[in-house]
């Protein structure tokens, strides 16, 4: 079974939804028969490079609130990330724009160190004091060579705009065809959606349900063809 993930490494909710899911995940027990595939959705994906700053001003901003109310929001953020196990800075976190980070995401997916990089760039982001937005490429090639990547690798991504950049653009359009305007977004064997940060145990029901679902396996021909199994293989017959 595959399950996609579509997020942002902007997003607090899918950092936390992450989290919820593993949790469903690790009880399961088809977890070894479930491949997870993480996908790009950019929140901002108009935003300059350039443009960095504190986050409170930009949700308060965002959603017309009071800096008051947005701090407010971070703080209840912060504890959701903690009932989960999740280490979240409420305070002097910035943000930016994301696309290198999930152009460094195709490159570890195309390196098998996917799901190692995200986690890396959500901690980083959401629970580290430096920023993976104001230090510059260096910073990410960093946080790349934690996950297992070279680091040239990662330094020939960043150097080379399009490199990966259909590959995000891709996904970004796949999630508008499935119907996803926000982040996380959980597809499961392209037959389910779970939209949101939702509970482990939405995450259990809906594993359960995908899995027991799957259509059984029809064999097209069984001729008696020789093949090899537990107790040897099939001597080759003269024909």
């Amino acid at each position: 079974m595959r399950v996609e993930i579509w997020s942002d490494i902007a997003c607090p909710w899918c950092y936390v939804g992450k989290a919820r899911f593993e949790k469903a995940l690790e009880a399961f027990p088809h977890r070894d028969q479930v491949e997870v595939v993480h996908r790009s959705f950019e929140l901002d994906p108009g935003r300059d490079k350039t443009d960095i700053g504190p986050v409170v001003p930009m949700i308060a901003k965002k959603y017309g609130i009071s800096e008051t109310q947005a701090q407010d929001a971070e703080d209840n953020l912060g504890t959701q990330a903690a009932a989960e196990g999740l280490a979240y800075r409420t305070r002097d976190r910035d943000n930016g724009n994301t696309f290198d980070m999930h152009r460094l995401l195709h490159l570890a997916k195309a390196q098998g160190r996917q799901d190692e990089l995200i986690q890396i760039f959500y901690k980083a982001n959401f629970a580290e004091e430096r920023s993976v937005f104001a230090e510059g490429g260096e910073r990410l090639v960093e946080l790349a060579v934690a996950a297992g990547l070279d680091a040239d690798d990662a330094r020939k991504v960043l150097a080379d705009p399009n490199a990966y950049a259909d590959d995000v653009r891709a996904d970004e359009r796949e999630a508008a065809e499935l119907g996803a305007n926000g982040v996380p977004f959980f597809v499961l064997d392209r037959k389910y959606g779970i939209s949101g940060a939702q509970p482990a145990e939405v995450f259990t029901q809906a594993l359960t349900q995908a899995w027991g679902e799957r259509p059984p396996l029809t064999l097209i021909e069984d001729n008696g063809a020789e093949a090899c199994g537990p107790d040897g293989c099939a001597v080759p017959q003269q024909r």
